[in-house]
């Protein structure tokens, strides 16, 4: 075989055996995220003109989620909440779309599991990764939009949920920059929302 026959023939081997490598990365992770992820029930409260969220969450628990908290991978765990007015000979008109994100880390010092609130900082420490993941399932009152945005109409209210990868520890940072797509969202939740 001539020399140029067989150097192409190694590049080809060589980019097949990275497709493989990517192939297979992309199945492990998304099994990394395997598991319940949907919106169980929602629904909303008025309270003095502002619309309260309120909803039960099932978010995806596995030995794989478990490993890379222990690790120090921190996982972000989301609430989007999207209101539309419903229009007829157009697209539908949204009016707010506000995410309730809360992220979960592990202390190895404490062994404590530790819920942040992204948007105030508040921090609450929890015993097992079960009770920090019960907690983060319950939304309660969360004030999602004043009832003087909507201006009469027919609106539909969606709710959805997602997990993904947030912060890694430095010392992975290097080694894991690839699965910056470690995410998975639920189908949207929706009912029309009675104003």
């Amino acid at each position: 075989m001539p020399r140029g026959v067989h150097r192409w023939a190694g590049m080809l081997g060589a980019l097949l055996a990275v497709l493989a490598w990517a192939l297979l990365r992309t199945v492990a992770l998304a099994s990394a995220l395997d598991g319940a992820l949907a919106v169980r029930s929602a629904y909303v409260n008025f309270d003095h003109g502002v619309i309260e969220l309120n909803a039960h969450v099932a978010y995806p628990l596995n030995p794989t989620i478990l490993k890379a908290l222990q690790n120090g991978v921190t996982l972000s765990f989301d609430v989007e909440t999207r209101i539309e007015e419903v229009r007829h000979y157009w697209f539908n008109d949204t009016v707010i779309d506000v995410t309730l994100r809360r992220q979960l880390a592990y202390h190895v010092v404490t062994r404590r599991y530790v819920v942040r609130d992204a948007q105030s900082g508040a921090e609450r420490s929890f015993a097992s990764v079960d009770k920090a993941l019960h907690y983060m399932e319950h939304v309660h009152d969360w004030p999602v939009l004043v009832e003087s945005q909507l201006h009469g109409g027919r609106y539909v209210i969606s709710v959805r949920a997602g997990v993904r990868r947030g912060t890694l520890p430095a010392s992975l940072r290097a080694l894991l920059f690839w699965t910056d797509d470690w995410q998975r969202e639920s189908p949207w939740y929706s009912w029309s929302l009675p104003v």
